[in-house]
């Protein structure tokens, strides 16, 4: 597992390279390198062996995620995108189904996975978008928005109400009646191809509904997030590596009063807490990808735990970072500049900061109750 982590590692190096910055301020990726990282396997590299990907567990993949986050958050959020949807198919489909789509997701196609919408976004039970039966077909009609990927995406695995339950779907992105609207200036991640998608009266085969039948929506939601949490907390944790990278090299060799800047107390205050951030959110990710691959009891509160403080210390990382560097940080496209606006989405999606909050409050009550 470590020479394919090093491996996959050494790949994002190679086709990532120093581009990140020209990408997002153009705010497109290029196609040629997602499908390639697909083709390897590594944009949902926890995918095993089996159905074409790398195997790597929750912890390796959590390594892997942050190496990308630390080049590209929307390399990152990417990955993450095409994580959940292979996570989502892993956990819900049956075997035909795995084998067609996870095949589909290691051999370069790329997905999305449609959640939110413009009246459910933290509170994802007011989900409208309706699936209803029609012969040997089921018929999709609502609206998503903030979709991550889904401007590249060849599928995308779309979330909402079948009979009493509800049910994930595998919709074609070029199926008759869907529609992508691209999210114009997103604040973060701005080539990771945010779109909204409309699907309006669109019809598959009913094989394409994830295990064949209605399902609990609580059930099909907190698996998808479950997966994307943890994967932004790591990303989060890529993002404060760069951090550290960029405002160690500026501090060390800009001079300032006849000294370098790291030789100001003040500035070393900045650097000092840019490592705690960083190692402060790795812990807590290391631990959660433990919980995660021991299948552990505390797997889910240790995943909003995760995704909770690496957002957090992210957003404060990446703040010091741009005050330390200053004007030389303040370009658009600068790895600092895009630090800070990407660290702040994070603190929003897959499930905000006050959501993770109130959750972590109830495991609170609970336990000791």
């Amino acid at each position: 597992m470590t020479d394919r982590l090093a491996g996959g590692s050494a790949l994002l190096d190679a086709l990532v390279g120093d581009r990140a910055g020209d990408w997002d301020v153009a705010g497109l990726l290029p196609v040629e390198v997602l499908r390639e990282l697909g083709r390897r396997g590594l944009l949902c590299a926890q995918v095993p062996g089996s159905y074409g990907g790398a195997g790597l567990d929750s912890l390796a993949n959590g390594e892997l995620t942050a190496q990308a986050g630390s080049r590209c958050s929307s390399v990152r959020s990417v990955m993450t995108s095409q994580g959940m949807a292979a996570w989502t198919i892993q956990r819900l489909a049956d075997e035909d189904q795995r084998r067609e789509h996870l095949g589909a997701l290691t051999g370069g196609r790329l997905a999305a996975v449609g959640l939110s919408e413009p009246d459910a976004g933290s509170d994802l039970g007011a989900l409208e978008t309706r699936i209803r039966p029609a012969g040997g077909d089921v018929v999709l009609s609502g609206h998503k928005t903030w979709v991550t990927a889904a401007y590249y995406a060849d599928l995308l695995v779309v979330v909402g109400r079948l009979a009493d339950g509800a049910a994930a779907v595998v919709v074609p992105a070029d199926a008759p009646g869907v529609s992508l609207e691209r999210v114009p200036y997103p604040l973060g991640c701005r080539a990771a191809g945010h779109a909204h998608v409309r699907l309006d009266g669109v019809r598959v085969p009913w094989s394409n509904v994830l295990g064949g039948s209605p399902q609990s929506l609580s059930l099909l939601v907190a698996t998808a997030l479950g997966y994307g949490r943890i994967s932004v907390a790591w990303g989060c944790v890529g993002i404060l590596r760069a951090c550290l990278v960029a405002t160690g090299e500026h501090a060390a060799t800009r001079r300032q009063f006849g000294r370098p800047l790291a030789g100001h107390q003040l500035v070393g205050r900045h650097l000092a807490d840019l490592l705690v951030a960083e190692q402060v959110a790795t812990r807590a990710c290391e631990h959660a990808s433990r919980c995660w691959d021991s299948r552990s009891p505390d797997m889910v509160v240790a995943t909003v735990l995760a995704k909770y403080v690496s957002a957090t210390q992210a957003v404060r990382g990446a703040a010091a970072a741009v005050q330390v560097l200053a004007s030389a940080g303040a370009e658009d496209g600068h790895v600092v500049a895009r630090a800070y606006r990407d660290a702040k989405l994070m603190e929003i999606i897959e499930g905000s900061n006050e959501i993770c909050q109130l959750m972590l409050a109830q495991h609170m009550v609970t336990a000791s109750g």
